[in-house]
C-alpha cells in the first residue's frame, strides 16, 4: 500500500508540472556580468516589513530547463523585514552585508564574498544597515516522497551500503 500512494503521489507531481523547456531551447552556457543584468521592482510583502522602508529589486539570470532551478540578482536598500524561503536559497553576498536572524535565534552578518544557505520552507530576519547585493542560486526542493525515494537510492550506493548489501 505505502508503495502505491508513493507512486500515485509522484504521479500526480508529473502531471502538474509544467513543460520543461526543451534543452535545444536553451543556450548550453548563460553568462553575463552580475553588475549589467536589468534589475526591476521587487517589492517585500509590507506585512513581513518591522522597520524602516526597504526597496528590493531583481535581476533574473537563468533557469534550468526542467524550472526546479534559477539563478538571480538581488538588492535592497536600509530596512528590516522577515523572509520566507520557498525554495532553497544559497546565496553569494557581492556588496555591502545584511544581518539576518534565523527561525532559531541564530544570528549572523554577511558581508561582501560570504556564501550563505537558507532550507526552503523558513523563515529569517533581513537587517539592512545601507544597502546589500547578492547573487542567489535557487533549487525547488523535491515534494516528499520523491525526496524520500533520493534518499533510499543515495543510502543504497553509499560505500557503506554497498559492503553491507554486496
Amino acid at each position: 500500500m505505502p508503495l502505491k500512494l508513493l507512486i500515485a503521489s509522484m504521479a500526480g507531481v508529473l502531471m502538474t508540472m509544467p513543460r520543461p523547456v526543451r534543452a535545444s531551447e536553451m543556450p548550453p552556457v548563460v553568462s553575463a556580468h552580475s553588475g549589467h543584468l536589468a534589475l526591476k521592482p521587487a517589492p517585500i510583502n509590507p506585512e513581513w516589513i518591522i522597520r524602516g522602508t526597504p526597496v528590493a529589486r531583481v535581476g533574473d539570470h537563468s533557469t534550468s530547463t526542467d524550472e526546479a532551478s534559477s539563478t538571480a540578482v538581488w538588492d535592497c536598500t536600509a530596512g528590516e523585514f522577515r523572509w520566507y524561503f520557498g525554495w532553497d536559497e544559497t546565496v553569494v553576498i557581492q556588496e555591502g552585508e545584511v544581518h539576518v536572524t534565523a527561525a532559531d535565534g541564530t544570528e549572523r552578518t554577511l558581508r561582501a564574498g560570504d556564501i550563505a544557505y537558507f532550507r526552503g520552507g523558513t523563515w529569517a530576519t533581513w537587517r539592512v544597515d545601507d544597502y546589500v547585493r547578492k547573487v542567489a542560486f535557487l533549487r525547488k526542493p523535491f515534494p516528499e516522497p520523491l525526496a524520500t525515494l533520493y534518499r533510499i537510492r543515495n543510502a543504497l550506493r553509499s560505500p557503506t551500503a554497498t559492503s553491507v548489501l554486496g
